[in-house]
C-alpha cells in the first residue's frame, strides 16, 4: 500500500528545475551509496522522470528513456528504466511500487518492450511486478562491434505492442552508450 500523502509527478527532463534535478541526483547518490557516477546520471536524463514526494520531500524516483534493443534479430522500441531509488526513510512503504506502476503504464502506452538492468537485491521486486528475467545471452553493440555482457541481470516487460513470440532464452542486444552498457 502506498504511503499516505504520496504524490506522483511525471515530467520530461527539460521541465525539471535545476533545484529538482539536484534533489534527484542527491537522492540517487545516497541510495546507491557512492556507486552512482556521472555516466549513470547521464543515462537517467533525456526522457521522462517519475518523482514521488511526501510532505514536500522527494521520496522516490525513476527515469524512462528510449533505447533500441534487438531480440532474436528484431529491433524493439524499448522504454528503458534507469535510476530507480527510494529515500531511506520511505523504504518499504510503497513508494517504489507507486513509481514503478507509473513507469509501467508509460511503457505499456508507448513502447514495444520495457527493460532494465537490476541489482541482485532488487530482482525479486521486479519479478513480483511481472517483469521477466532475461535468461538468454546478452550483448551490447559497441563502436568495435558486439560485446557479450554475461554478468547482467536484465529484466523485460512485454507490452501489448511486443511482437510475439518473445523468447527470453534468446539473445538480447542493447544499443551503445558510454558507461554501463545496460
Amino acid at each position: 500500500m502506498p504511503a499516505p500523502g504520496l504524490r506522483l509527478r511525471t515530467a520530461p527532463t527539460a521541465d525539471l528545475s535545476p533545484r529538482e534535478l539536484a534533489a534527484v541526483r542527491a537522492l540517487l547518490d545516497d541510495a546507491f551509496t557512492g556507486r552512482f557516477d556521472d555516466e549513470d546520471w547521464a543515462h537517467a536524463l533525456g526522457g521522462l522522470h517519475v518523482l514521488a514526494s511526501a510532505d514536500g520531500q522527494l521520496a522516490g524516483h525513476a527515469s524512462l528513456v528510449g533505447r533500441q534493443l534487438i531480440a532474436d534479430g528484431r529491433t524493439l522500441r524499448t522504454g528503458y528504466v534507469e535510476a530507480v531509488a527510494t529515500a531511506a526513510p520511505m523504504r518499504r512503504r510503497g513508494v517504489g511500487a507507486a513509481v514503478m506502476a507509473e513507469i509501467e503504464r508509460l511503457i505499456a502506452g508507448g513502447a514495444e518492450l520495457g527493460a532494465l538492468a537490476s541489482s541482485a537485491a532488487a530482482v525479486n521486486f521486479y519479478r513480483a511486478r511481472g517483469w521477466l528475467r532475461w535468461t538468454g545471452p546478452t550483448a551490447a553493440l559497441t563502436p568495435g562491434g558486439p560485446v557479450e555482457t554475461p554478468d547482467e541481470a536484465v529484466l523485460v516487460l512485454p507490452t501489448p505492442a511486443t511482437p510475439a513470440p518473445l523468447d527470453p532464452t534468446g539473445r538480447l542486444v542493447c544499443d551503445w552508450r558510454r558507461g554501463d552498457l545496460w
